[in-house]
């Protein structure tokens, strides 16, 4: 007698995609970067209505923020409720590692964006039950330049960068950590190998904002993921 088990359903996962004509509209109205700003207020607006803080997640491509990220919902989400907002420019890939975790998963599709905007997060926001929700992660674009331009309306930013990107990323990008409040250098368990310092790049964060949070990790290992976890909690 067969005892195979039946396939689990396939996910299924709202996707918001980015209009040309909706991009053009803003630019119209005033000049991008003032409509978007405009549009994060309203978000920022929303989400403090409901209790719910957002952290806008910006790294470049391959930091890890998606690991990451499915490794704290899966650490939180018996804690608080928690929606993860997934950008990329057109692949699901990385929105089915987080759905796998059970919560709330809508992807943001760029198309042709380096960033995620805060036109996108309205409309994600309209997808999802705010009620219940404590957390909502927003996975930016991997782009270590043109997101920092754009609020969301998060009330924090996290940059996720790696030892694998080499000793300068930091330096090379200086913009887009100061107006960030935590700072995680990820895939720690590489930095013998890769030859970078963890303790340089932590210093170079500090030399631009002395004040800001800065987390080690590692998620082969497990590393610094708990004072992640509880950073975000506390914001």
């Amino acid at each position: 007698m067969s005892t195979a088990t039946a396939p689990r359903p396939a996910l299924t996962i709202p996707t918001i995609e980015a209009s040309p004509e909706e991009i053009y509209d803003i630019e119209l109205e005033h000049s991008l970067l003032e409509a978007n700003a405009k549009i994060a207020g309203e978000n920022r607006a929303v989400l403090d209505r409901s209790g719910i803080t957002a952290i806008d997640f910006m790294g470049a491509i391959g930091s890890g923020k998606t690991t990451l990220i499915a490794k704290l919902v899966a650490k939180l989400k018996d804690q608080v409720g928690v929606a993860v907002f997934n950008g990329d420019a057109t692949t699901s890939d990385d929105q089915n590692l987080v759905a796998g975790t059970g919560i709330q998963v809508v992807q943001l599709a760029t198309v042709n964006g380096c960033h995620l905007d805060a036109n996108l997060v309205a409309k994600a926001l309209r997808k999802i039950t705010l009620d219940g929700l404590r957390l909502l992660f927003l996975e930016n674009i991997g782009n270590l330049i043109c997101p920092a331009e754009f609020p969301l309306g998060a009330k924090a930013r996290v940059v996720v960068i790696s030892v694998t990107e080499g000793p300068w990323s930091v330096r090379k990008h200086p913009h887009m950590f100061l107006g960030a409040q935590i700072v995680v250098i990820n895939k720690i368990d590489l930095a013998g190998a890769m030859e970078v310092s963890v303790d340089a790049l932590a210093a170079d964060v500090r030399k631009l904002k002395p004040d800001i949070q800065v987390i080690p990790t590692s998620c082969r290992t497990g590393a610094g993921l708990d004072e992640v976890a509880q950073a975000l909690l506390a914001i």
